[in-house]
């Protein structure tokens, strides 16, 4: 292995360890410091910290699925999906950068929920935010990993569509000289 496939490892190592670590430690410490009935309003009206433990997945889907039904799909189906995207991830050095730092975000904060998953059988989530409007379920940092590397890989994908788009408009050479 050449030395930009160890630095592009040692990148993907770091972003994936950086992210776990922190959506460790916040947990951690609400988990201590945090009351399950306490709300903390961070932003009057807009932003708080809460105490919330999820026993499903995404705003509780599966919740009540019961044994073995809920370890499959809760635990089973999520560790072999995040396990082949960090091989996928690891041995395709062609993706784009946005793309793979997409992708390591989305393991990395599927990785801190589903530890918690399976250390405490819930997951802590402790962040809740009001646009009026519309407002946000209950999440945790790794949630915002996993919503930030999406948008990563969106970004990256939009971009060379369009960057396609543009070389098809734009005639070539040949097509000029003839």
């Amino acid at each position: 292995m050449n030395r930009k496939g160890i630095s592009r490892i040692l990148g993907i190592v770091l972003i994936l360890v950086l992210s776990i670590a922190l959506d460790r430690v916040t947990k951690i410490y609400i988990r201590e410091h945090i009351h399950i009935s306490d709300n903390i309003f961070v932003i009057k009206n807009f932003f708080t910290i809460l105490h919330a433990e999820n026993t499903g997945a995404f705003l509780s889907l599966g919740d009540s699925l019961q044994n073995p039904w809920k370890f499959i799909l809760l635990s089973l189906l999520p560790l072999l999906a995040l396990a082949f995207g960090v091989f996928y991830v690891m041995l395709k050095p062609s993706i784009g950068k946005l793309t793979t730092i997409g992708i390591v975000l989305v393991i990395a904060g599927g990785a801190g929920n589903l530890y918690d998953r399976m250390l405490y059988g819930s997951v802590t989530d402790f962040m809740h935010m009001n646009f009026g409007i519309f407002q946000t379920g209950v999440f945790n940092v790794a949630d915002v990993s996993i919503m930030i590397g999406m948008g990563l890989i969106l970004l990256e994908s939009w971009q060379k569509d369009r960057k396609a788009k543009k070389e098809q408009s734009t005639p070539d050479a040949e097509t000029l000289a003839a």
